[in-house]
């Protein structure tokens, strides 16, 4: 279970030592490409409402549209649209495989 602090980062440790699975903003990420969450640096409430929709620390998720304003994404079977500012706030790596 998540606990949830003001201004607390949570985050999985799951980058390699070696930097190939360089940790990226969500905002970076180009469509089509599918990624794990790594961390999520936001303050509590927000944090809280992310993992209510099922973004939390090592979901793989895939960004279907991002046309500049929100991101449309794939997580857990699921479309979810969030905006570009907390999107921003989701570190995210790839999972080696390139956009379709």
């Amino acid at each position: 279970m998540l606990m949830f602090h003001s201004r607390r980062r949570f985050s999985e440790n799951s980058v390699s030592s070696n930097g190939h699975n360089r940790v990226q903003s969500l905002t970076e990420i180009p469509r089509g490409r599918k990624v794990k969450l790594v961390e999520i640096n936001a303050g509590c409430r927000a944090a809280r409402r992310l993992a209510e929709m099922g973004l939390t620390p090592g979901v793989e998720l895939e960004i279907l549209q991002d046309s500049g304003g929100p991101l449309l994404l794939s997580v857990r079977g699921a479309r979810l649209a969030i905006g570009r500012g907390i999107a921003g706030k989701l570190l995210v790596h790839a999972n080696g495989r390139e956009p379709s």
